[in-house]
C-alpha cells in the first residue's frame, strides 16, 4: 500500500512541476489554445471566479461525460479537500466532507452540513443529496460555510448543479455504452425550439449495473442496480423577463450492494482477537464463527435478499424580472417528493442476525425571492427564503432472529420505529459587495432564519414471551413527540483585492449553522428516544486565498489556507451498551468544540495546444476534537475528525492528437489514511489509496466513441466500516468500486 501511494504522491509533484517549468518555456508559436475563464454562481450571478471572495472548484459537464460519471458521490476526484462516498450502502444518503466538515450518519432524517443546489434549489435533507448527473453544464464546490447565501445546513460548504438549459437553437445527442459487471448505459438530451422566444429540453439516462463486489453465497440475488431519470426544462422569454420552468422524475430499482463481514476473532469462543492487519481475512472470524471464507478484498458471502426502491419526482420555476438595467427580481419555487425502501443486512454472513428496511416519504418545497441591484459603488443583494420538509419513517431492524427462543428476549427483538418529522425554516437575507475601489472589493451580508421542528415517533417491539413462540408478540415500546425552535444568525465579511491582471487575493470571515434535529434512527430504550433532539451546530471560519491566471492564458492556479472553530459539533455514536443484554446504542449528539486548520493548492496548465495538466493538493494537519468524553467515559479528545485525510490530491494529464481527433485523459486520486469513527480504531481505519482512471475518445462528424476505466488498478478501498464488532464481532463492510471498464458511442446533432 505505502509502494502504491508513494509513486502516486510522486506522480502528483511530477505532474505539477512539469507543468509549470514546461510552460514558462513554451514557445508563443504553440499558444493558440487558451485556458478557459472560468464564470461561478458561486454569489447567486454570474461572475469570474477571481471576482468571487470564496474557494471556488467549477467541474464541466464534458469532464463528467469522459470519465463516465454516474452521481454525486463520484466528484471527489475533482477537487482538494472533497470526500464523498456512499453511507449506507448504493441509493443511500451520502457521506459528503469538506476540509473535515461532514456528518456520518445512516439516518434518512438527518441533513448533512454541506448544502447541495440543483439549478438553484436545495435538495433538502440528506435523503435527496443522491443526486444523478447528466446533461450537466456545470458543477461548483464552494469550500466554507455558505450561511449568508445559502443558509442553513451549508456550515462546510455547498454543492452547486446547474443542469444544460433550453438554447434557441435546435441541437442534440444520443449516447449509448456498456461495460464491465453487466453495465449499460443509454443518455440523451433533445433541444427544440417552438418560436424565437420558446424552446424546451429533454433529457434522460438510463443505468443498470451490477456492483463490483463477487458474493460467493449461491442462494443470493444477484445484486445491482437499475437507475432512470428524465427532466422536462421550458424556457419562455420576453422583452423584460425569463421564465424557466423544469420537471423531473427518477425511479431506481434493484438490489442493494451486499456487504462484507470483517471479523475481529481468532478465536470467538475465548474472544481472542485477530491482528487489524488480519481482521476480515481466513484467519478471524465473527463472533458466530462465521468469516467467508476467502482472502480476496472483493469476495462476500451474505444472503442479500435486500430490495432497493426509490422514486422521485420535482416540479420547479425560475422566474427573473428584469425591471431596470442595472436591476433584476428572480423568483425560486420548487416541490418535491421521495419514496424510498432500502432492505439491508448488517451482518454481512448468510445467517439471520441483523437485518431490515429503511423506508421513507419525503416532500420538500421551497421559494426564495432575490433582489440583486448594481450600483456605481457596488452590488445589492436582498432575499427572502422559506422552506418546508415533512419526513415519514417507515424502519425495521431485526435482531438476532437466528437465535430466538435461544437468547435473551431483549436480544432478540425485532423493532419497528416510525417517525413523523415536519421542519419549516424561513430566512432573510442580504449581502453587499462594496467596489471600495478600483482594485478592491468588500464584501459585508448577513442572513437571520427562524426554524421550527415538531416530531413524532413510535416504535413497537416483537419479543418471544416463551421459547416455544418463535414468531413472538408485537408490544408497544415508545412513543415520543415534541416540538423545538431556534433562530440563528449567519453572516459574512470578505475583502477582494486585484493586485493585477492576472493575480487577485482575498481573506474572509464567514460563518454557518446546521439545523438541530431529532435522531429518529434505531433507538433500544424509551430514554433514547426521549433524548434524541439534538440543537443546532455553528461554525466560524477564517480564509485566505489567491487567484493567479497567466496573461498568455496559460496557466492558471488558486489556492487557501483556512481555519475553523467548529461549535457544538454534532457526532454520531455508535456505543457498546454498558448492559451486555442490551444492544448497541446509537446517538446523535452535540459533542462540544473542534478545531480544523488547512491549504489547499489547484493548478491547471496548457503546456502546448496539445498537452495540459491538473493538479488539486490538500492538507489538512489538524482537525480534531477540543475536548470530548463520550456517554461510555471514554475520552475522545484530540482524536481526529472521521473521513478526514491529512493528504489528499488529485493529478490529470489531457492530450489532444494534433493529426487525428483523438483525445486522451489519465489521472490519480488519492487519499492518505483517514478513520471511519471517532473512536480512532485500527479495524475501523482505512489506509491510504490511490483511484487511477483514464479515458480515451475518437471523434469523426457528429459521430464520438470512447472507453473508459474507473480504479485501473483494482484498489482496495471502503466505503465505509461500521464498527459492529462488540456486538456481532464484526465491522460491516461497504465496499468502494473496483476496476470498472466501458465503452460509449454518442451521437450529437
Amino acid at each position: 500500500m505505502f509502494k502504491l501511494s508513494a509513486i502516486t504522491l510522486g506522480l502528483l509533484s511530477v505532474f505539477g512541476s512539469f507543468g509549470a517549468s514546461a510552460n514558462m518555456e513554451a514557445d508563443k508559436s504553440e499558444t493558440a489554445h487558451e485556458l478557459e475563464v472560468i464564470e461561478v454562481y458561486a454569489q447567486k450571478r454570474n461572475q469570474q471566479i477571481s471576482d468571487v471572495p470564496v474557494s471556488v472548484t467549477v467541474v464541466k459537464g464534458l469532464m463528467l461525460d469522459d470519465n463516465g460519471i454516474k452521481d454525486v458521490t463520484e466528484l471527489g476526484r475533482f477537487s482538494s479537500n472533497l470526500k464523498i462516498s456512499q453511507n449506507a450502502a448504493e441509493g443511500t444518503t451520502p457521506t459528503i466532507n469538506i476540509r473535515g466538515v461532514g456528518l456520518i450518519d445512516y439516518n434518512t432524517a438527518n441533513t448533512a452540513p454541506i448544502g447541495i443546489y440543483v439549478d438553484g434549489n436545495p435538495v433538502g435533507s440528506g435523503n435527496n443529496q443522491l443526486v444523478n448527473l447528466f446533461d450537466v453544464e456545470q458543477i461548483e464546490v464552494l469550500k466554507g460555510p455558505q450561511g449568508t447565501m445559502f443558509g442553513r445546513n451549508s456550515t462546510g460548504g455547498a454543492i452547486l448543479v446547474r443542469s444544460v438549459r433550453p438554447t434557441f437553437e435546435n441541437e442534440g445527442y444520443f449516447q449509448i455504452g456498456a461495460g464491465t459487471d453487466a453495465y449499460k448505459e443509454a443518455e440523451g438530451a433533445a433541444n427544440y425550439v417552438w418560436s424565437k422566444d420558446l424552446a424546451m429540453r429533454l433529457s434522460f439516462s438510463h443505468k443498470k449495473y451490477e456492483y463490483t463486489t463477487d458474493n460467493l453465497y449461491v442462494a443470493a440475488p444477484e445484486a445491482g442496480m437499475e437507475q432512470n431519470n428524465v427532466r422536462l426544462g421550458i424556457k419562455q422569454v420576453w422583452d423584460n423577463s425569463e421564465l424557466y420552468v423544469q420537471a423531473r422524475y427518477g425511479h431506481w430499482n434493484g438490489i442493494v450492494q451486499p456487504v462484507g463481514n470483517i471479523g475481529v476473532y481468532a478465536d470467538p469462543v475465548n474472544l481472542v482477537l485477530c491482528s487489524p492487519e488480519d481482521a476480515g481475512s481466513t484467519k478471524c472470524y465473527d463472533r458466530f464463527g462465521f468469516n467467508d471464507g476467502s482472502d480476496s478484498f472483493w469476495d462476500v458471502a451474505v444472503n442479500n435478499h435486500s430490495p432497493h426502491h426509490t422514486r422521485s419526482k420535482g416540479l420547479s420555476i425560475e422566474y427573473q424580472w428584469f425591471f431596470s438595467d442595472r436591476s433584476t427580481v428572480t423568483l425560486h419555487s420548487q416541490i418535491s417528493t421521495l419514496d424510498r425502501l432500502h432492505h439491508f443486512n448488517c451482518d454481512g454472513s448468510p445467517a439471520n442476525l441483523c437485518e431490515g428496511y429503511l423506508g421513507l416519504d419525503n416532500d420538500f418545497f421551497s421559494n426564495e425571492l432575490l433582489l440583486q441591484s448594481q450600483f456605481e459603488s457596488g452590488h445589492l443583494t436582498v432575499g427572502l427564503f422559506q422552506q418546508h420538509e415533512e419526513i415519514n419513517q417507515d424502519n425495521e431492524n431485526d435482531i438476532l432472529r437466528d437465535l430466538r427462543g435461544i437468547a435473551p428476549a431483549s436480544l432478540t427483538a425485532t423493532f419497528k420505529y416510525d417517525n413523523e418529522i415536519k421542519s419549516s425554516d424561513f430566512g432573510v437575507f442580504t449581502q453587499y459587495d462594496w467596489l471600495f475601489s478600483e482594485n478592491d472589493v468588500v464584501t459585508i451580508g448577513a442572513r437571520i432564519s427562524h426554524e421550527t421542528l415538531d416530531y413524532d415517533s413510535v416504535a413497537d417491539l416483537n419479543v418471544v414471551p416463551v421459547p416455544q413462540m418463535i414468531e413472538g408478540v408485537w408490544v408497544p415500546f415508545y412513543h415520543v413527540n415534541g416540538d423545538e425552535s431556534d433562530t440563528k444568525l449567519s453572516g459574512k465579511l470578505a475583502w477582494n483585492h486585484h493586485f493585477n491582471e492576472s493575480l487577485s487575493g482575498f481573506y474572509s470571515f464567514s460563518t454557518g449553522t446546521k439545523s438541530g434535529g431529532y435522531n429518529g434512527g434505531f433507538l433500544s430504550s424509551l430514554e433514547q428516544a426521549e433524548l434524541a433532539y439534538y440543537g443546532p451546530e455553528s461554525l466560524n471560519a477564517h480564509e485566505l486565498g489567491f487567484r493567479f491566471n497567466s496573461q498568455d492564458k496559460q496557466t492558471s492556479a488558486n489556492g487557501a489556507v483556512f481555519w475553523y472553530d467548529y461549535k457544538d459539533q454534532q457526532v454520531f455514536m455508535n456505543q457498546p451498551s454498558s448492559d451486555p443484554n442490551q444492544l448497541p446504542l446509537q446517538l446523535l449528539e452535540n459533542v462540544g468544540t473542534s478545531t480544523i486548520y488547512g491549504a489547499e493548492f489547484e493548478l491547471r496548465n496548457q503546456i502546448t495546444p496539445q498537452l495540459q495538466t491538473a493538479l488539486t493538493f490538500g492538507y489538512i494537519p489538524k482537525a480534531e476534537f477540543d475536548e470530548f468524553v463520550d456517554p461510555a467515559g471514554v475520552v475522545l479528545t484530540n482524536n481526529r475528525l472521521p473521513f478526514t485525510s491529512k493528504f489528499n490530491g488529485t493529478a490529470d494529464l489531457y492530450y489532444t492528437l494534433s493529426t487525428y481527433p483523438i483525445k486522451f485523459n489519465v489521472g490519480v486520486d488519492y487519499q492518505s489514511e483517514y478513520f471511519f469513527d471517532q473512536k480512532e480504531s485500527d479495524y475501523a481505519k482505512q489506509d491510504g489509496f490511490a483511484l487511477w482512471h483514464a479515458n480515451l475518445w475518437y471523434t469523426k462528424d457528429n459521430w464520438t466513441v470512447g472507453v473508459w476505466g474507473k480504479n485501473l488498478l483494482n484498489e482496495e478501498y471502503s466505503h465505509l466500516k461500521f464498527d459492529l464488532s462488540n456486538f456481532l464481532g464484526m465491522l460491516e463492510d461497504f465496499k468502494g468500486e473496483g476496476r470498472r471498464l466501458g465503452i460509449s458511442v454518442k451521437y450529437a446533432y
